[in-house]
């Protein structure tokens, strides 16, 4: 795999780049890698990566660059420096960065008028996961350059999706994706503070939270449906049994001094569909109070 084709560069080496370069040294890949803060690329230079002295130096380095460093503004403050920019002229950037879709727009705009390829992408499992069948990969952008690309980032493991053609399609799923994430830990971590304050431990009440994550699943499945179709069947649970349990919540949680503003704006919009009519649908009719007419 030693080839021109097969080289590789990663900029930003926090726990994720360096996970990634890890991955491309364990599958064989020559491996150049650049980060602002010097030092950090000390474990896989020992690992046989090559440590470049400056990031023009690095993208010089390997048809392909791969990017991930903490938002755009970081990414931007790299690529766009004038040096960087001339080196990278025919070659690849995957930005691996999490940031916005807009942000994801800019960037593919300047890299066409710098003959610069780009894809999009976003990185959806922990660092512990990248070079294993766990980790899960999103991508966006010119189908040819992901296909010419994709041997090299399938030695990072796992899944690879490309979403299609529109850049910023890996962004929008990566935060709508992390909506549910924070969302869920956010209420997790409510919940925890919640139990405490009734005498109950966080690990105590860890087995009964994985039963309710268990049955998410389908749901989410079958709101999915009900979303696209527009009927938001209310059948053995509609929005009005909802605003009752949440009240619940906030009644208890306000009780113990536990402040409860997730679960009254949760509730708010609950109760605004039922003022609109729809008292027997499923709690997910919220979703058309969100969306803006």
């Amino acid at each position: 795999m030693h080839t021109e084709q097969s080289a590789v560069t990663v900029l930003g080496l926090g726990p994720m780049g360096r996970a990634l370069a890890g991955a491309f040294l364990d599958a064989g890949l020559r491996t150049t890698v650049w980060n602002r803060t010097p030092g950090k690329d000390r474990e896989p230079v020992e690992r046989g990566a090559a440590g470049a002295g400056s990031p023009e130096a690095a993208v010089a380095a390997s048809p392909l660059t791969v990017v991930c460093v903490v938002n755009y503004d970081a990414a931007d403050a790299v690529l766009r420096d004038e040096a960087v920019t001339g080196a990278l002229k025919g070659r690849t950037v995957v930005n691996l960065t999490a940031d916005t879709p807009d942000r994801a727009r800019d960037t593919a705009a300047w890299t066409a008028e710098h003959g610069i390829g780009y894809l999009d992408g976003a990185i959806m499992t922990p660092a512990t996961t990248i070079g294993t069948p766990a980790a899960a990969f999103l991508y966006s952008g010119p189908a040819e350059l992901y296909r010419e690309h994709r041997a090299v980032l399938d030695a990072l493991g796992g899944t690879h999706t490309h979403l299609g053609e529109e850049i910023g399609r890996a962004a929008a799923y990566d935060i709508a994706l992390l909506d549910i994430f924070w969302t869920a830990m956010a209420g997790y971590a409510h919940a925890l503070a919640v139990a405490r304050a009734e005498g109950i431990s966080a690990r105590e009440l860890a087995p009964f939270a994985r039963g309710i994550g268990a049955i998410l699943p389908p749901i989410f499945q079958q709101g999915a449906e009900e979303v696209d179709s527009g009927r938001y069947s209310g059948e053995g649970n509609p929005i009005t049994s909802a605003v009752s349990s949440m009240a619940h919540i906030v009644h208890t949680s306000e009780g113990h001094g536990i402040e409860a503003g997730v679960m009254r704006a949760a509730e708010g919009l609950a109760r605004r569909a039922i003022g609109r009519g729809h008292g027997t649908d499923g709690f997910l009719r919220i979703t058309e109070i969100l969306a803006p007419r």
